[in-house]
């Protein structure tokens, strides 16, 4: 008797999971039918019954598919506890990692590389973005790092993307990145070279932020660890202790 109620009850689970595997499924298909253009990670319940949690990198929507339509926004609780904050946090978290791991595949001959230190990071910088200058300036007062710059000029920034061919038409390359980053030639007339290896490489450059998903300017990875945005106290912590001063 207790192995066939056992039975009984592994079937009704099964027919419980593959209904719910269903439920997601169709869900998917209206979703991809209703909005095309968002290239969804993942499609779960979320704490409200028919509203769905969807995932597009680090951001999150909420769907109805009964209605077909998109929610961007945040959800509470009674506590007034954001619950979207705290699934962004966990997703990007998640994110980052994968980012972190495809990073090995990177070739670091062909970023601007400054410094000699024992710590490696990688960089994607736009030259015009402040957060990324912030960042920069942190870097460049520690003597304990190695650093690998790619650039991704973003469309909100028209001039970063010659600011990228000076520092890369320059023989000296880290120091054009460090004249630039400190906003020495802002507002001012500055030549650049008209060289198709530097047109490749400011391709290249593009392309390898794209593969790594990298769509936000600054991101690091510091010994194989992820770091999105200008978290200082982050990159510190990684790094260990306060800043080298420089001699």
């Amino acid at each position: 008797m207790k192995k066939i109620l056992l039975s009984v009850m592994m079937a009704v689970m099964l027919l419980l999971c593959a209904g719910a595997a269903n439920a997601g499924s169709d869900v998917e298909k209206k979703l991809k039918a209703s909005f095309p253009d968002i290239a969804f990670d993942s499609v779960k319940e979320s704490p409200i019954k028919g509203i769905y949690e969807v995932t597009e990198g680090r951001r999150i929507y909420y769907f109805a598919p009964k209605e077909s339509i998109i929610i961007a926004g945040q959800m509470f609780d009674k506590t007034k506890k954001n619950l979207t904050a705290g699934r962004i946090e966990q997703i990007s978290a998640k994110f980052d990692e994968k980012i972190a791991l495809k990073a090995k595949d990177l070739n670091l001959d062909k970023a601007v590389k400054t410094g000699n230190g024992k710590h490696i990071v990688i960089e994607f910088t736009d030259p015009d973005c402040p957060f990324c200058r912030q960042a920069s300036s942190y870097f460049e007062s520690r003597t304990d790092v190695t650093k690998y710059t790619f650039f991704i000029p973003l469309p909100m920034h028209p001039d970063a993307p010659g600011k990228v061919r000076y520092i890369l038409c320059q023989n000296d390359r880290a120091k054009a990145l460090e004249e630039v980053m400190k906003g020495k030639i802002d507002g001012q007339k500055y030549e650049t070279c008209k060289n198709t290896e530097v047109d490749e490489l400011m391709n290249w450059h593009k392309s390898e932020g794209a593969k790594m998903n990298v769509s936000s300017t600054p991101f690091f990875i510091i010994d194989g660890k992820a770091v999105n945005g200008a978290d200082i106290p982050k990159i510190e912590k990684i790094l260990g202790g306060k800043i080298a001063e420089k001699k």
